[in-house]
């Protein structure tokens, strides 16, 4: 049976309230709490009233506008935070509550106002400009991997790898990619690669997670191995949705571990089609440079005149001999350029598998050279021989044939062509032209012949 108080020891309302009030400020004078923010609400005056809860209570918090002013974020409902703060009594309601100096993120949340706040300072300081990324190789012919040696991730990238470039060489640095130690391990292995240059450039990533399992790709040691890389890197954290800050400090994100693998190295099929094309543009030009030899050739044999033709053949004969020359030349300097490239993929490139393919190329070419060549020098004696028979034929039908059978020309004073008496005078002085040689006379008579064949000197 309890004891009935003495009437002397009631108390009022707010005597109790206060004495609560007191008891409380004495044994919770400061204490974390940790809480879902519930019912916020700023007021006008700048403070923040709210509650915190978990599943079987809730505690009403106020936090003053003073403490508000070093908020490092805004909070909202449905965020878990702790909070540090005294307990005491709202005496006109009779309720205690939670008066907060501190605020801060919980879990999750802590983590991505950590991460916001690393970002900001490296971004402040140039870590992820546009200006410091490099290019990725056209043609890599070793890759560097930074990721964990088992899992999806490398298998994926490898098979990638084998799969669009056989000959690639792959050097794997085994590294964890979360929990403790991970970040230092991600950063020593950029770090080694770049002291031994080995490789041309590096794959950094792992596949998907939490924010948690991602987090060592978010640590500074990391973020800065990769912005200070002379390597070019392509990060491939996580899947396409999920972004760190060394995604923001490499010179290349990929959305996938299998998309990075896509970007550093290129289709093999795509390469053979471009080199099958090169050949091909290489004999076209061949043929068409022949086609304006031969055009120039057909334009000097019927453009030329019929009055030198020893000059014409000589002529003839010596743009033969330079046409045949340049087109050595030229071959030479063609199959020299395609055995030099051919060369230069084969040891740049390390195209294991192509070799013997290349040797076959390397025959058919020079089998080509040898062809064309024939094809060359039958079209230009062709060309010689008849150049040859029409200088014959002009021989044949010019006036030194007729001078050889004992004719001469005469020339009148004028150097024209004497073809009738007529135009001559007594006293005119004539050149007579010999087959072999010439004589100068001077006129002593004209004969002029009438039309029914009488003569009539003049």
């Amino acid at each position: 049976m309890a004891l009935a108080p003495r009437d002397d020891a009631i108390l009022s309302v707010a005597e109790l309230t206060r004495q609560i009030k007191d008891t409380l400020n004495v044994h919770f004078p400061s204490v974390w709490v940790r809480g879902e923010i519930s019912g916020f609400k700023r007021a006008d005056s700048g403070h923040l009233y709210f509650a915190l809860k978990d599943l079987d209570a809730l505690i009403d918090c106020v936090m003053w506008r003073t403490a508000t002013m070093r908020l490092a974020f805004d909070p909202r409902d449905g965020m878990e935070v702790e909070a540090l703060g005294a307990i005491t009594v709202y005496e006109k309601r009779g309720r205690y509550q939670l008066v907060c100096e501190s605020l801060r993120p919980s879990g999750e949340g802590a983590l991505l106002l950590a991460l916001e706040e690393l970002k900001r300072r490296l971004q402040a300081e140039g870590l992820f400009d546009a200006a410091r990324k490099v290019a990725l190789p056209r043609y890599a012919r070793r890759v560097g991997l930074v990721t964990s040696p088992v899992g999806a991730a490398v298998r994926d990238i490898v098979n990638v790898l084998r799969r669009r470039w056989p000959a690639i060489q792959i050097v794997l640095a085994p590294v964890r990619v979360q929990g403790p130690g991970a970040a230092e391990e991600i950063a020593r292995a950029i770090r080694d690669f770049n002291r031994y240059r080995r490789v041309d450039v590096l794959i950094v990533g792992r596949g998907g997670g939490s924010l948690e399992d991602l987090w060592p790709f978010n640590e500074e040691s990391v973020v800065r191995a990769v912005a200070g890389s002379a390597l070019p890197i392509v990060s491939a954290v996580g899947h396409e949705v999920d972004w760190t800050l060394c995604d923001l400090a490499a010179d290349v994100r990929a959305a996938t571990p299998s998309a990075a693998a896509e970007l550093v190295v290129p289709e093999r099929r795509d390469v053979q089609r471009h080199v099958e094309h090169l050949d091909q543009r290489l004999g076209a030009a061949v043929r068409r440079a022949l086609d304006r030899r031969r055009e120039r050739v057909d334009a000097l044999v019927k453009r030329y005149g019929f009055q030198r033709s020893r000059d014409f053949l000589g002529l003839v004969q010596q743009r033969v001999d330079d046409l045949a020359e340049r087109m050595r030349r030229l071959m030479r300097d063609a199959l020299a350029r395609t055995r030099q490239r051919l060369e230069q993929t084969l040891a740049r490139y390390g195209l294991r598998r192509w070799p013997a393919s290349l040797a076959e190329r390397r025959v058919e070419v020079s089998a080509l050279a040898e062809r064309l060549a024939a094809a060359t020098a039958g079209s230009l004696e062709a060309r010689g021989q008849k150049a040859r028979a029409l200088a014959d034929r002009l021989r044949a039908l010019g006036p030194r044939a007729v001078l050889e059978r004992g004719y001469c020309l005469a020339r009148g004073p004028d150097g024209s062509l004497v073809r009738t008496a007529a135009t001559l005078r007594v006293g005119d002085d004539v050149a007579l032209e010999f087959a072999r040689g010439s004589a100068d006379a001077r006129v002593a008579r004209v004969r002029l012949e009438n039309n029914d064949g009488s003569q009539v000197e003049r």
